[in-house]
């Protein structure tokens, strides 16, 4: 079973950093392709950028240059470096297991120019 519990948002000035967590309590975790997704107000909730089991990694064009995913399986966690943040990366972002249905409850990021 996954159960996802993502941390780390907040409030940044533009340029600055976070690095977003996310924990599965579970037990599969190393056995999931993981990925981040982002749902800012009024708009479609859209893909920020994946990591499969082997570690190879897929990013919206966005963040391309500017956010790192990875991922600790003996830690059972994904993370999100997110550098030069913009407005425009202001969301509530959550984790998700590919292939699942297990979403985390998502942390907020707003970025203020």
């Amino acid at each position: 079973q996954v159960q996802l519990v993502e941390s780390g948002g907040g409030l940044v000035q533009a340029g600055g950093s976070l690095r977003l967590s996310c924990v599965d309590s579970g037990s599969t975790f190393r056995l999931n392709a993981m990925a981040w997704y982002r749902q800012a107000l009024g708009k479609q909730r859209e893909l920020v950028a994946g990591i499969s089991i082997g570690g190879t990694t897929n990013y919206a064009n966005s963040v391309k240059g500017r956010f790192t995913i990875s991922r600790d399986n003996a830690k059972k966690t994904v993370y999100l470096q997110m550098n030069s943040l913009k407005p425009e990366d202001t969301a509530v972002y959550y984790c998700t297991a590919r292939g699942t249905d297990a979403w985390g409850q998502g942390t907020q990021v707003t970025v203020s120019s």
